[in-house]
């Protein structure tokens, strides 16, 4: 399995990244992190465990340089800036696609807490570029009025306990026009900290990848 701190280069300024290819890897993964978090998060390393023994791989990157996260600490300014968000993971996921290890991958991404917003306004941009989406604990709703547009199927998560954000995942499920699912886990928080709680989200999203990106080509 290739295993590589990577840096992702755009437009006057790199990228961190973490990028899993298992061999004949069926997809590859783009993990969009919320605020406050990075590639370095427990619980979506978790998961990108969880997807790469299904065959997936994973791509786990931070959207701010560290400088920016370095100011982040004072300002709070980039955290919910949607658009900002969304330009740089689709800028992310141009530079994966041009790469010849995953150039024949089906991409999805997981997006959690701002970055499940910052996922489907990407997938809405790219269209049909994108295979799957699925968001843990997100704010689907900051996509606003990208929400109509995403094509790629979508899989909500959200903890059964955590009620501020139910609603609004309800509010954005309404809005895609897409293939959809929104699924509760009972007794979980918006964290999902509870014991297997996080198993049962990374069983999920594993299921709807595996469903919805295709293999790679021969």
């Amino acid at each position: 399995m290739a295993a590589n701190e990577i840096t992702i280069p755009l437009k006057g300024l790199e990228l961190a990244g973490k990028l899993d290819l298992p061999p004949a890897a069926r997809g590859l993964v783009l993990f969009a992190h919320g605020s406050g978090s990075s590639r370095h998060s427990p619980r979506n390393q978790f998961v990108a465990r969880t997807l790469r023994e299904g065959k997936m791989g994973t791509l786990l990157l931070d959207l701010l340089t560290a400088e920016e996260e370095q100011a982040e600490i004072y300002s709070r300014r980039l955290r919910f800036n949607i658009p900002f968000l969304a330009g740089r993971l689709v800028g992310a996921t141009r530079w994966a696609l041009n790469q010849a290890a995953s150039r024949d991958l089906d991409v999805g991404y997981f997006g959690a807490s701002t970055g499940a917003a910052a996922a489907l306004v990407a997938a809405a941009e790219l269209g049909e570029t994108i295979g799957a989406v699925v968001s843990r604990g997100g704010r689907p709703d900051l996509a606003g009025e990208a929400l109509p547009r995403v094509t790629a199927p979508t899989l909500l998560i959200v903890g059964g306990d955590d009620r501020p954000v139910i609603p609004l995942n309800e509010e954005a499920y309404d809005r895609l026009h897409c293939e959809k699912a929104l699924r509760l886990v009972p007794g979980a928080s918006h964290l999902f900290e509870e014991a297997g709680a996080l198993e049962k989200v990374a069983g999920m999203a594993a299921e709807w990848f595996a469903n919805h990106l295709r293999p790679m080509t021969e």
